[in-house]
């Protein structure tokens, strides 16, 4: 064996002996240290003149960094089979029952399940289980919906097979998102429902739904959302405010997004120096939650703003390419879910501080605090990280 040979066969074990994609871990940990940072520095004026500790949230976000990170790492060390196996069928029953729980607790906000010592929202929990869910639920009815009776003109040849793939191929997992997305719904979850609904689609989609139904079943649920979406006061009234911010108070309605832009805007190509920020000093509203973008952009400009874009879409790029990777199609569709989740969530909170959607209460993910939404990300990355090993 040559000096050549005996580099790349070192090369070889030593992929070998590290089966989950690097790229990909490493892109995670940037996001979550990049946003931990970020954390701290909108968060010390709001942190100090309420509870008069300055670290009083990045504490709290680090303990849930290293939690989730512990999840992350036990999600990824367990295997896929496993998650294929349990944790789609139990997590998504046990998300299942918490999201009837909160609608049936009396809450005044029935977003948050209280358990005593830990609260936490059951939408979070769903994203990643509806995920898995539908992802086992397609490759489970893999051979008919594949075989649906379909030529290559578009015309159905086998009435029979037709409507089985129909069937099992988008009427009832559409039901499953459809039933998710009501419960989500009737906790004026607007963007939380927008979220379980797209997630849901890009894997119906991607398991091989026919394209027809996949179409009609989808515009009638965007038509029913919609009609919710206008009926409803509360999501009427933020609508009404994007489309007139001029009819609105600068001080009530449109104040939150008003400081943002003005945030913005203030900070230029290299922005004012990161902890010189001057709207995080109780201007913007939730600066350290979901409108910590715009301290992004105050205080590392726009060279700031496209590195954090960029890490999205790196993300979101090769999430994809781990779905193009694996072996089963259980795990294509799960990383598929979670790239399109992660990728979808971090355009609707930047279109959000920016102006360009309505405010929708979306956070950013890994960004912005928060501790049970953390730690489920992190443990989704780590199913994700999962299904990179299986490749």
């Amino acid at each position: 064996m040559t000096t050549g040979e005996k580099y790349v066969s070192a090369a070889v074990n030593h992929r070998k002996r590290i089966p989950v994609d690097m790229g990909m871990a490493l892109i995670i940990m940037l996001l979550l240290c990049f946003g931990s940072v970020m954390v701290f520095t909108a968060s010390y004026p709001y942190a100090l003149s309420t509870y008069g500790d300055a670290f009083y949230f990045i504490k709290r976000q680090i303990f849930w960094a290293i939690a989730g990170s512990a999840g992350m790492t036990l999600c990824a060390a367990v295997g896929l089979s496993f998650h294929k196996k349990y944790t789609s069928v139990i997590g998504f029953t046990v998300a299942l029952i918490c999201l009837v729980l909160v609608l049936m607790s009396g809450a005044s906000i029935k977003r948050w399940l209280n358990l005593g010592f830990f609260s936490f929202q059951p939408s979070e929990l769903m994203k990643p289980m509806l995920i898995l869910f539908v992802s086992l639920y397609m490759e489970k009815y893999r051979d008919i919906i594949k075989r649906n009776g379909i030529g290559k003109l578009g015309r159905v040849y086998d009435k029979r097979k037709f409507r089985a793939a129909s069937v099992y191929g988008t009427f009832i997992p559409v039901g499953i998102v459809a039933a998710v997305c009501v419960l989500i719904m009737l906790e004026n979850h607007f963007s939380g429902t927008l979220i379980m609904f797209c997630i849901g689609a890009m894997v119906i989609f991607g398991g091989g739904s026919v394209l027809r139904w996949f179409v009609g079943a989808g515009s009638v649920l965007v038509v029913g959302v919609f009609a919710v979406l206008f009926g409803t006061d509360y999501a009427s009234e933020r609508i009404e405010i994007w489309l007139h911010p001029e009819r609105f108070s600068v001080r009530d309605e449109t104040w939150q997004i008003t400081q943002g832009l003005i945030a913005i805007g203030s900070g230029g190509l290299f922005g004012s120096g990161l902890g010189n920020g001057v709207q995080k000093h109780l201007y913007v509203s939730a600066a350290h939650n979901d409108f910590i973008f715009s301290i992004v952009c105050e205080e590392l400009g726009l060279v700031g703003a496209v590195v954090v874009i960029a890490l999205f879409a790196a993300f979101v790029v090769r999430a994809v390419s781990i779905a193009k990777r694996a072996k089963s199609i259980f795990g294509s569709l799960v990383a598929l879910g979670i790239a399109g989740h992660v990728g979808l969530q971090a355009f609707l909170n930047i279109g959000v501080v920016t102006g360009t959607i309505p405010n929708t209460g979306v956070t950013l993910p890994f960004f912005s605090y928060g501790g049970s939404a953390l730690v489920v990300l992190l443990c989704e990355c780590g199913i994700l990280l999962a299904v990179s090993a299986d490749t």
